[in-house]
């Protein structure tokens, strides 16, 4: 089955909450990623914003130690958990409701050990991109989560499945369901039409704009669907959800920003207004 997501499919996700509120009903996000460069760990602060604007309560930034002083300046709703080995790492996860894992890492041989642990042992929503995506190039047979959506590009897909990029781009949909079924993840495959599918259904959302064609979007991508994910019944609805509130946000800002001025905050400042287009 292949369904293109309406704003009427996704309105549920986005209702008015309850005056007696508090943060802990909408669930803990954790963010780890990071690396020594300095727009490696910037890059977790946005994210975090990302998660926090789609509604979750708590936003946790997880880094190595060494990067503290580098992020310290850009956390203020947000929480900031450092680390020193990987026993530390997974004290700091414990709990999480959705974790996002790759995001500004670079390359370093210790991130196969990690993943493989976080995979194993933690027992939340998990979200991979980026450099997790690269890591797990050659090691899918780690895939055994219970619940773990990657979200490639194009290029980032294509190293995951060996596959050129002419291949995939010659039937996409069949390629993202067949990967999703066989690892039994949902695959999220970026693009003007995004593909997302858990091997048994198939979900496209049309929603985004060539604005968006800009570092850092797909990392807010990632923070909002670690936000839904954190509160809503992980589901390939509460993907798609996402995929679609970050598309609005992003055409809303390009409309205010233009398509060559548009940065990714700008979406992030978008997701109030998409969110109560959304409502509406």
């Amino acid at each position: 089955m292949i369904k293109e997501i309406e704003l009427e499919d996704i309105k549920g996700y986005f209702k008015k909450r309850e005056k007696d509120a508090n943060k802990g009903d909408f669930g803990k996000v954790g963010l780890l990623g990071g690396c020594d460069n300095y727009s490696g760990a910037v890059k977790l602060a946005n994210m975090s914003l990302a998660a926090l604007r789609s509604g979750t309560g708590i936003s946790r930034v997880l880094i190595p130690e060494e990067l503290k002083e580098l992020l310290s300046s850009h956390i203020l709703e947000q929480t900031m958990y450092c680390y020193h080995n990987i026993e530390e790492l997974m004290e700091g996860i414990h709990g999480l409701d959705s974790l996002a894992v790759g995001m500004g890492w670079g390359s370093d041989t210790s991130h196969l050990q990690i993943i493989a642990r976080i995979l194993k042992e933690y027992q939340g929503n998990l979200v991979i991109d980026a450099d997790g995506l690269n890591t797990l190039v050659d090691h899918l047979e780690l895939l055994n989560h219970r619940f773990v959506v990657l979200t490639p590009h194009l290029k980032e897909f294509s190293r995951l499945t060996h596959l050129s990029m002419e291949e995939i781009k010659k039937d996409p949909i069949s390629i993202v369901k067949e990967f999703a079924q066989t690892y039994h993840v949902i695959v999220l495959l970026k693009g003007s039409t995004t593909i997302i599918s858990d091997g048994k259904e198939v979900h496209l959302v049309k929603r985004g704009c060539p604005g968006m064609a800009t570092a850092g979007s797909g990392d807010v991508l990632t923070g909002i669907l670690a936000g839904l994910l954190a509160y809503q019944t992980p589901s390939l609805f509460t993907v798609s959800a996402g995929v679609y509130l970050a598309g609005l946000a992003g055409e809303l800002a390009e409309k205010e920003k233009t398509d060559i001025a548009m940065i990714a905050s700008d979406t992030i400042a978008k997701i109030p207004e998409a969110i109560k287009i959304i409502r509406q």
